[in-house]
């Protein structure tokens, strides 16, 4: 069972936001570029394209 504030919180803008522990819990990326990925996936690119600019 997820707990808030633990595995997700909700924003702002009342969207669930999965925590790193959750990601970690869960074993596997998604590949969906997760604001708190533990394995950063998509944000090398980002980071990239903003030192760029």
């Amino acid at each position: 069972m997820l707990q808030e504030n633990v595995d997700y919180y909700i924003n702002e803008d009342g969207n669930f936001v999965f925590t790193k522990e959750y990601h970690l819990k869960r074993g596997y990326c998604c590949k969906n570029k997760c604001l708190h990925c533990p394995w950063n996936y998509g944000r090398e690119e980002e980071e990239k394209q903003k030192e760029n600019k």
